[in-house]
């Protein structure tokens, strides 16, 4: 009961990071051009209101109160919620039109000794590979569901908190450092024309399409339906890989199955999103450190837990 109620203050305080990101959103929303279509608006927070209802409604009812169900649709209504808000805030973040830093990011790559063209072209020359990288890359979104029914049916609801709160912190971290070295990728950089015929990275296509409009101004609309992921530098799809991986590692019939899942998005993000290496290590690096901020924040609320938990049998002792 200790480790559920301790899951269940995490969660509490897993809100706290979603309202900081909709406080922000909204303050960007009067104080700029920028709106949103109120069909993608309605549909996303209905969505997440709807399974953040019922979990709430389970947990407030006494007769009801399955933890699996609290917490998985707890952390699920979160989770959508941290991706319908830092969506949008990608393009605000764009629109701050810092220097584009394809140049130097391309540069670093190349000072790290890895040649993207040689990379690329031993994936474009073998097009038995390119599904493979394909399938890869559009991998991102499933875990966002798949996560909390794992872990919240086998009963670890304290690592579901953390994941949704390092999910969080991620994108956070991604979106502000994207905003301040914003980049569209490595295709136009090093001079590369795809054959739709044989390969194409939609993302990057989208990319290179709203990135100019959004930096301009002539893109101020946004539609959540028609967003697209314009973050290069650094990479959250690399960033994820490790979220998910960390995520699943915990249940033992899980491991080989997000080690093949995260690690084939790991490989098809440079050639996939147009990623320079430098992004991919950017993207675990930050992984790495919202794990280790959200290990750090769930061991002080366990801890703090267990102590408020002690308190009344330490009273009877005494008396």
């Amino acid at each position: 009961m200790t480790d559920e109620q301790a899951a269940w203050r995490l969660f509490t305080l897993n809100w706290i990071p979603i309202a900081l990101m909709a406080a922000t959103l909204a303050f960007c929303l009067l104080l700029t051009r920028f709106s949103m279509t109120f069909g993608g608006v309605a549909l996303s927070i209905g969505a997440a209101g709807l399974y953040g209802g019922i979990a709430y409604y389970n947990a407030l009812t006494p007769h009801r109160r399955d933890p699996r169900v609290i917490f998985v649709l707890g952390a699920t209504a979160q989770l959508m919620l941290v991706s319908f808000l830092v969506t949008p805030l990608t393009y605000v973040a764009a629109s701050l039109d810092f220097p584009m830093q394809d140049a130097n990011l391309a540069a670093l790559d190349r000072a790290l000794g890895i040649d993207w063209v040689a990379c690329f072209n031993f994936f474009y020359h073998r097009p038995a590979l390119l599904p493979p990288l394909s399938l890869g890359y559009a991998m991102i979104g499933w875990p966002v569901f798949g996560i909390p029914i794992v872990l919240g049916w086998s009963g670890r609801y304290g690592r579901l908190q953390q994941f949704t709160l390092a999910f969080a912190l991620a994108l956070i971290a991604t979106t502000i450092i994207s905003g301040l070295v914003p980049a569209l990728g490595a295709y136009d950089e090093l001079g590369l024309k795809l054959d739709p015929q044989v390969f194409t990275s939609g993302a990057y296509v989208a990319s290179t399409h709203d990135m100019p409009l959004i930096r301009d101004g002539s893109l101020r609309e946004l539609d959540i339906f028609h967003l697209v992921g314009i973050v290069t530098f650094p990479s959250f799809h690399a960033c994820a890989a490790v979220l998910y991986l960390w995520a699943f590692w915990p249940v033992r019939w899980a491991r080989p199955i997000a080690l093949a899942s995260n690690g084939l998005m790991l490989v098809a993000t440079p050639i996939g999103g147009a990623h320079y290496f430098v992004d991919v290590f950017a993207g675990m690096g930050v992984a790495v450190l919202a794990i280790a901020a959200a290990g750090w924040i769930g061991e002080r609320v366990r801890r703090g837990t267990a102590q408020a938990t002690a308190l009344p049998e330490v009273a009877v002792a005494a008396e």
